[in-house]
């Protein structure tokens, strides 16, 4: 039998580093931020804290798990990156401080894939180095943010340029990045609807590149940025990966992004999950204390239970990832099932933790803000489900059975 969910003594030690670091170096730091009012009251010392915290996990060996040991990272498969994820997302800036936060991860790996030798030592370098931010810039809001296809953002060639006009919006991290990947259409009439589209590096600020708002939503202004682009020109050389392959460079960089998403949300709704057990444990109501309830109880069991299911999903899609296996079906199915495990788990949580857990004097609030972003970024809900019942039915089709649509584990 080669399964097995042991880890080896490596992996153990890494994983221990890291939540010993997000215990005892960022935790605290956050507290004191949060404290002080650091990032309102004084923005040299919010700045300072960050940038501590950054060199403190550099100096740990602690630094970009998800690269290559040549780029400076700890070069760790997706398994292992899902060990390290789910330790640092516990804490808020924590995938930040080790440099493998998104969107600046996935277009790490994008970069690395698809770049040239050039491209990389202007975008990728800085990037690994904690020297730049990036964006990726696809949605647009004339049309559905879930079909590629659809994109009316243009592009054509003018002599060794391409010009470039569109209309970008929830453009995450747009606000502070030094760059984006755009995503335009450059082939009007394609074989394919897929090879409509073309990818391109474009340095922030450019002229004809202009951010009209960071839009508000449900937890503030934080950088998901309407972006107006009116005649911009960037050099052909700027072109990221062949022309026309805009929505395959997408795919690759959404699969391994979109799991590392649900990396993220376990630990978070793992925290929600310790705290509602908490809560009820030091909770006294109606003759007994909150654990003792049956209706308690029942929140807490079928926490437990999607949490065990999330963390078998994300495993398993991991594990196809590193072997070179078919992933999309399981990523797309860890992806929906996580994004909504998560909002039920913290909405648990903030039930039996009552007016408190509504209020801001836990995180619960702001949790529960972010979470309801997940069954939609990357692909909604509703999208997922109908490539996986379409993906099942083409493998009944094909074999007769429905079972390697369910995960083509050996049971």
């Amino acid at each position: 039998m080669s399964i097995d969910f042991s880890l080896t003594p490596e992996i153990e030690e890494i994983r221990g580093r890291v939540r010993a670091f997000i215990d005892d170096v960022v935790k605290p730091t956050e507290a004191r931020i949060q404290s002080e009012g650091l990032e309102h009251n004084d923005r040299d010392a919010y700045l300072h804290a960050l940038l501590d915290m950054r060199k403190q996990a550099y100096d740990a060996g602690l630094w970009l798990p998800h690269m290559p040991a040549e780029w400076g990272g700890m070069g760790l498969g997706h398994v292992e990156l899902a060990m390290v994820q789910a330790e640092a997302a516990k804490s808020y800036y924590g995938p930040w401080v080790l440099n493998c936060q998104a969107p600046d991860e996935g277009n790490m790996h994008t970069l690395l894939h698809w770049a040239t030798d050039e491209q990389k030592q202007k975008y990728l370098k800085p990037l690994c180095d904690g020297r730049a931010w990036s964006c990726f810039a696809m949605t647009e809001p004339e049309v559905a943010g879930s079909d590629p296809t659809l994109i009316r953002t243009h592009a054509y060639q003018d002599g060794e340029e391409w010009v470039i006009n569109g209309h970008k919006w929830f453009i995450s991290n747009a606000h502070r990045a030094n760059f984006a990947i755009l995503i335009a259409r450059t082939e009007d009439d394609p074989d394919l609807p897929q090879a409509a589209n073309t990818a391109f590096l474009v340095d922030i600020p450019s002229e004809g590149w202009t951010e009209v708002r960071q839009i508000e939503t449900m937890h503030g202004s934080t950088g998901h940025s309407e972006i107006l682009i009116e005649d911009l020109r960037v050099h052909e050389s700027q072109m990221l990966g062949g022309r026309g392959q805009g929505h395959l460079l997408g795919q690759y960089r959404l699969g391994p992004a979109r799991l590392a998403h649900c990396m993220r949300w376990i630990a978070q709704a793992e925290t929600a999950l310790d705290m509602m057990v908490d809560r009820s444990l030091n909770r006294f109501a109606h003759g007994s204390l909150l654990a003792e309830k049956q209706g308690i109880q029942w929140m807490i069991a079928d926490s437990t239970m999607e949490l065990y299911q999330a963390k078998l999903m994300v495993l398993h899609a991991a594990y196809r990832i590193d072997n070179g296996l078919e992933f999309k079906s399981e990523v797309s199915m860890a992806k929906h099932f996580v994004a909504n495990m998560l909002n039920r788990v913290i909405d648990r949580s903030i039930q039996v933790h009552g007016a408190l857990g509504y209020s801001t004097d836990t995180p619960l609030a702001h949790m529960y803000q972010h979470a309801r972003w997940a069954r939609f970024a990357d692909g909604a809900d509703e999208v997922h489900q109908m490539r996986i019942a379409q993906r099942t039915i083409a493998a009944y089709k094909d074999s007769g059975s429905t079972a390697s649509a369910t995960g083509d584990l050996p049971i």
